[in-house]
């Protein structure tokens, strides 16, 4: 009750996550207005329990259909208790993965145990308890096929000049696999540290990239990635993460863009043009971009003079003129020219000009210059499996000042 009303009531959660308060701490974390607590009176690794509600509430996810509220609490308050019940034992964190949980903790109604559920659920504890819980022994496939996909966000701010002033990549590495058996996985990536090692002189080709920060699935031997780079792991089945990345330093920007914007007080209207070019190869082509290019909050009327490509239409309820383009081909430029109406404002406040935003998906394409030199799959069987990888970049926040 103190913790509720010194730290909830006043909104300040969000802002303080461990609290003191009468010799107790409050460790705590916010997700869609829930707060999710958990408190101890004595010296406790803090990092350790704020990583624990993160991967909490990643299992209640994987459990509501990846929803986390308060009717989904209300509804599942039981299943919630039974699941605290297997993940914390004593104050210890134990099994966090979802796939797992789900393999022995159900919804819905229980029979009567039989004889092949009490030796499923021995193999799930043996399973649980080994050094690779997250793959279970036995697995077949007839085709043998893991895929690689590296899905990068750009983020950008750029003047009204075009002058970068901000700019950072947000990439993951999704893998899925279909393996057989008890396959290691083994994947190097053009890192800076790793060229300078191996190249005494390394050619333009070979330049790497400075990554910030990096985070690993649990199946990934940090130790290997520390003494030679590589990423070396036995892969869960199925789809998941193996890493997240962030880039802030020589920022490939798939698309430039020139807007000019000239106003007319005594005319009561604005002119627009914006080019947008596509500074990546010629053979590659961006999906779906959209260009919102906002307008005054008191436009009366919007001509749509010229649109190079795609189709341009003013839309009142978002305040903007939204120019789309269905396939936005590389080393191409397009121009959109407009014409805005405005009514006559008794305020002498002037528009405030809000950034053009862009948003696209670039196939075979990356921000951070980030590629896969090798990947290689080792297996006892030593069957040859079908590899893919694939790129994509997509928009984060791309803005563009007028």
């Amino acid at each position: 009750m103190n913790f509720c009303n010194k730290i909830v009531a006043t909104k300040a959660a969000k802002e303080t996550p461990i609290i003191c308060l009468d010799g107790v701490s409050f460790i705590h974390s916010t997700f869609n207005d829930l707060t999710v607590l958990a408190t101890s009176k004595g010296n406790i690794n803090a990092a350790l329990i704020m990583e624990f509600i993160r991967r909490f509430v990643t299992v209640c996810k994987s459990y509501f259909n990846n929803e986390f509220n308060e009717d989904q609490v209300r509804k599942n308050f039981a299943l919630i208790y039974e699941l605290l019940d297997e993940v914390m034992d004593h104050g210890f964190p134990q099994i966090l993965d979802p796939d797992l949980l789900k393999m022995y903790i159900t919804q819905g109604k229980q029979t009567n145990p039989n004889l092949n559920d009490i030796q499923k659920l021995k193999q799930i504890t043996i399973q649980a308890t080994g050094a690779i819980s997250w793959r279970a022994e036995g697995i077949r496939y007839k085709k043998n096929e893991v895929f690689i996909d590296i899905v990068e966000n750009v983020n950008v701010l750029l003047s009204n000049r075009g002058t970068v002033l901000r700019a950072d990549v947000q990439g993951q590495v999704l893998v899925k696999t279909a393996l057989s058996g008890m396959p290691e996985c083994k994947f190097g990536i053009n890192d800076k540290l790793l060229i300078k090692n191996s190249a005494a002189n390394p050619t333009k080709q070979d330049r790497g990239i400075q990554i910030d920060d990096i985070k690993f699935h649990q199946c990934v031997r940090l130790g290997k990635f520390d003494r030679d780079r590589s990423i070396t792991f036995i892969p869960p089945d199925g789809i998941f993460e193996v890493m997240t990345y962030r880039i802030s330093e020589n920022i490939n920007l798939p698309f430039k863009i020139v807007p000019v914007v000239q106003e007319f007080p005594e005319q009561n209207r604005v002119e627009f043009s914006v080019k947008i070019k596509a500074i990546f190869e010629r053979t590659n082509f961006a999906n779906n971009v959209v260009a919102t290019i906002p307008v005054p909050p008191n436009t009366a009327n919007c001509k749509i003079y010229s649109a190079g490509a795609g189709k341009a239409k003013y839309e009142p309820d978002k305040n903007a003129i939204l120019w789309r383009i269905k396939k936005f081909q590389g080393d191409n430029e397009f121009l959109m020219s407009a014409e805005v109406t405005t009514t006559p404002s008794k305020s002498d406040k002037q528009w405030n000009k809000p950034p053009i935003t862009l948003n696209f998906q670039v196939p075979m394409f990356t921000g951070s210059g980030l590629r896969v030199r090798y990947l290689r799959i080792q297996e006892k069987s030593n069957y040859k499996p079908t590899k893919w990888i694939r790129y994509i970049t997509q928009a984060g926040d791309y803005q563009h000042r007028i």
